[in-house]
């Protein structure tokens, strides 16, 4: 009896001080990892902060830029004109729309040098600035006379600007036009000089002799700061913004009442920037205060929560373990028990898995235990050790590191490798390794999934991505890319390099003769010819229709512009033929030389082909090397044609719509009304039909695109009700919409304005966007969409697939149906790629809840081969050849009669 008491005491006494202990140490933990949480929730707001003021300094620095280029865009109305009037400045102010882009602009002045002195002021002998020009005349009629020689610093910086030729930015100072205005006379001016007409002078003797005068353009700083400013930041940040010139400390912009930033301490945190421009340099500060309300510590709290009630719960089951030996006995004799039956159910379950699953000893690396579907797969017999885990692996450089894993615990293995057995084709195969205990001894299990037929789609998919489908050369997305790379390379001190764009000539004349294929089919010879003339280093691509690009590292402008004339004869002495018929190819090349730092894609594609027009111009089938002069030439012929006949074209009317159904591959739809996308179209000066290819990509160029998107819609909708000719209810009519015209703010404003004008359902209509485009620029683009969309209007993604292999972008694109581009729906019937990557397209689109539209559908076997994907809708010249909206059908008969 006496030994009972001790037992119990004995082990009594322990058992409460183990539970309390496992609670102590438990809360200690929970209190730790809540102190944690909080600490990493106040980094991840941190760097959130970081990004945010790196994107406000940005902006005001994307800001000053800009407000630069209005000076120089006016700068060259001066270059063009040696006289210019007080009505062609009032007109060219107006047309820059100062009011919609720089709310911030005051005016615009013209200084012109002279000899004189100012009205009333006795002569001087001196040089003299008056001011003569200036716009909007409302308002700064003050200005007009004022001679800037009697300001030192302001005739500084002008001598400055002229001798640079680049913007100078004065100190803040008071506007003399807003005096006894509301709100602060805070004002900077941005000048430039103004050269006699011609072409930009060349060094500093000729810009000082050329100098008619100093143009500056006059802005709110404040106001120019905060419209630059990101919403989010005014709402986040307290900005303040100095100008420390020459160590001065002088406030600029400020949104809170004292003068003074938040310090970077425990109470607030600090970013901040210098920004040189013009001469002058801005620190901006953007000031946050430190986040430490009650909501900061709701998760870390909630965290401690979690870890109190789990130390709560050891304690309990500390206490239950500890409560006598027979029970714990028992516990364990159970989960023996449990465990055996476990191992025996999970052999069984491996058995049954289509995963090859494998277990090696660690220090020989033999299997101890291969499932049913690895047996089968690499032809193991009863006996497993026979074949080690790492000689599966084709890769050495894997084997090593799988055998490497035997002597480091916790060591893990999980890549995409090539297995193979002996005598056995190989496979691609995900293989998870991971080091394990198991009876004491260290052992590697092995799981395999056989990832072939996945690659091969990748690679394929990868491949479209980066190649044109026709030519087999790189499309114009990795062209693009490439060139990115090589101009990085230049910035940083790499070799020179030229850039060859060649457009064939008369290339239409065979696509109209013998038909398109035949044209194809020359794109491809020519493209196989090139391999044989280029550099094994040249980078070919094409870039569209019938123009090809060749970018060239490491080379001059003779050894250029001779690679170009060789390619050209080549081409030259190339015979076409083509049932029974014989043609002879020639192309035009422009060149440009990649051959200093600060040059853009932008500038260098369209230097290209402006030299390339020139070529055109001066007689086909030669080769023209770019310089700046042609440049100026070219721009005014062929910039001011194009702008010129699109924007005549809308005020004569000549802009059509025709329409072309989409029909439901599945016939329950057909009776819900008709489908159809709305297609722009152009009748030139004689009544002709121009093709959209001309057109459009001069009107994307120009920036005129959004213009005539604006004229689709209200078009459109005006005349909703007489779009189709039989009368049918339109049940989704779908408009396709350009890159520029969804970033235009004002647009999403302008079409709900006209869906309730004209008092059409917002369901009924479906907007286009290309993939390209959206990916481009996806924050943007899903802004715009939820705008419309939550107004009831729907999206659809064209093209997809043509440039990106995006799928992972169709989860956060909100759109209601994906158009599968035409390129995969024309070799469906003859191509077993087409036809996968339309089968993934369609099967990815289904899952994510989307309805998927093929178009180019030629003939009634592809529209079969849809339905039996499961493709929802069709379009193509087997459903519909598009034709004139009933509202636009008189005009057609009209001009052809």
């Amino acid at each position: 009896m006496d030994t009972a008491r001790k037992d119990g005491g004995f082990l009594g006494q322990p058992t409460w001080l183990w539970s309390l202990g496992a609670l102590v140490l438990g809360l200690l933990l929970s209190a730790a990892a809540a102190f944690l949480h909080h600490q990493s929730l106040q980094r991840a707001e941190h760097t959130r902060l970081e990004r945010l003021a790196e994107r406000s300094f940005d902006a005001v620095e994307n800001q000053l830029e800009t407000c630069g280029l209005l000076v120089r865009s006016v700068q060259a109305l001066f270059l063009s004109s040696d006289v210019v009037t007080a009505v062609e400045f009032e007109a060219m102010y107006a047309n820059l729309r100062p009011g919609e882009l720089f709310p911030s602009l005051q005016a615009i002045g013209f200084a012109e040098r002279t000899d004189r002195p100012a009205i009333g002021a006795e002569p001087d002998g001196r040089e003299h600035y008056l001011t003569v020009l200036v716009a909007p005349r409302s308002g700064n009629s003050r200005l007009v006379g004022l001679d800037i020689a009697t300001q030192p610093e302001n005739l500084a910086a002008a001598r400055f600007s002229r001798d640079a030729d680049r913007p100078v930015m004065s100190a803040a100072f008071q506007l003399v036009q807003r005096a006894g205005m509301p709100g602060p006379n805070d004002g900077i001016t941005i000048r430039l000089p103004v050269f006699s007409g011609g072409p930009q002078p060349r060094d500093l003797a000729e810009r000082r002799a050329r100098e008619r005068g100093s143009l500056a353009a006059s802005f709110r700083v404040s106001r120019l700061i905060e419209d630059a400013l990101p919403v989010e930041a005014l709402d986040r940040f307290d900005v303040r913004v100095l100008d420390v010139t020459d160590g001065g400390d002088k406030q600029l912009y400020s949104e809170n009442p004292t003068p003074t930033a938040v310090p970077a301490d425990a109470t607030g945190q600090l970013f901040a920037r210098e920004l040189s421009y013009g001469g002058r340099t801005w620190r901006m500060e953007a000031s946050a205060d430190r986040d430490d309300s009650a909501a900061a510590w709701l998760l870390p709290v909630l965290t401690f929560g979690i870890g109190a009630l789990a130390s709560a719960l050891m304690a309990t089951l500390a206490w239950s373990v500890a409560g006598t030996r027979a029970r714990a006995l028992a516990l364990a004799k159970d989960l023996s028990a449990q465990y055996r039956e476990s191992e025996e159910r999970f052999r069984a379950l491996n058995e049954l898995l289509p995963a090859l699953v494998m277990l090696a000893r660690a220090e020989d690396g033999q299997l101890a235990y291969a499932n049913q579907a690895c047996r089968d797969r690499f032809s193991i017999g009863e006996d497993t050790r026979l074949v080690r885990l790492a000689d599966l692996v084709e890769d050495m450089a894997l084997r090593e590191r799988i055998v490497a894993m035997a002597d480091e615990p916790g060591a893990i293995f999980n890549e995409p490798v090539r297995l193979r057995a002996p005598g056995q084709a190989a496979f691609w195969a995900t293989l998870s390794v991971s080091r394990i205990e198991l009876g004491g001894h260290p052992h590697l299990l092995a799981v395999a999934n056989d990832i072939t037929e996945l690659r091969v789609l990748s690679e394929e998919l990868s491949y479209q991505a980066t190649h044109d489908s026709l030519t087999g050369l790189y499309n114009r997305r990795e062209f693009e890319r490439r060139l990115n790379a090589a101009i990085a390379a230049l910035d940083a001190g790499g070799p020179r390099g030229a850039l060859l764009y060649m457009d064939l000539d008369q290339f239409k004349l065979i696509n109209d003769t013998s038909g398109h294929f035949a044209g194809d089919q020359l794109l491809a010879q020519l493209a196989a010819l090139f391999a044989g003339i280029l550099p094994a280093d040249a980078v070919v691509a094409r870039l569209g229709g019938d123009e090809f690009a060749i970018l060239v590292e490491n080379t001059d402008e003779a050894r250029a512009m001779a690679l170009a004339e060789r390619v050209r004869l080549e081409i030259d002495g190339y015979v076409f033929g083509w049932e029974q018929r014989n043609y002879t190819v020639s192309a035009s090349m422009g060149v440009v030389m990649l051959d200093g730092p600060g040059l853009s894609q932008r500038a260098l594609l369209a230097h290209a082909d402006t030299a390339c027009y020139m070529a055109k111009e001066r007689g086909r089938n030669r080769v023209h090397l770019f310089s700046e002069d042609d440049s100026e030439t070219t721009q005014r012929r062929s910039e001011m044609e194009w702008a010129g006949r699109i924007r005549e074209a809308i005020n004569e009317g000549r802009f059509l719509l025709h329409y072309q159904e989409l029909v439901p591959l599945w016939h329950g739809e057909q009776a819900e009304g008709v489908h159809m996308e709305l297609l722009i179209r152009l009748r030139d000066e004689n009544g002709g039909m121009v093709s959209p290819g001309a057109f459009i990509p001069a009107a994307e160029r120009f920036g005129l695109m959004p213009q005539l998107d604006r004229w689709v819609v209200d078009t459109a909708l005006a005349n909703f009700s007489r779009l189709h000719p039989s009368g049918k209810p339109v049940k989704l009519c779908a408009i396709n919409l350009s890159g520029p015209t969804f970033e235009d703010d004002s647009f999403a404003d302008f079409v709900l304005q006209r869906l309730e004008d004209y008092g059409v359902s917002p369901q009924r209509i479906c907007f286009e966007i290309t993939e390209t485009a959206a990916v481009s620029n996806m924050a943007r683009a899903v802004e715009f969409m939820q705008r419309l969309r939550s107004a009831g209007c729907k999206f659809s993604l064209d093209d997809f697939g043509s440039g990106m292999a995006s799928f992972g972008y169709l989860k956060n694109l909100p759109v209601d149906f994906i158009k599968i581009d035409g390129s995969f729906i024309r070799n469906i019937e003859t191509d077993p790629v087409s036809y996968s990557i339309v089968r993934a397209v369609t099967d990815i689109g289904h899952q994510l809840g989307l309805q998927v539209v093929a178009e180019w559908v030629a003939d009634d076997r592809a529209r079969d081969l849809l339905r039996g994907l499961s493709v929802d809708y069709a379009q193509g010249f087997a459903i519909h050849k598009p034709e004139a909206a009933l509202c636009f059908r008189n005009q057609e008969t009209v001009n052809r009669n």
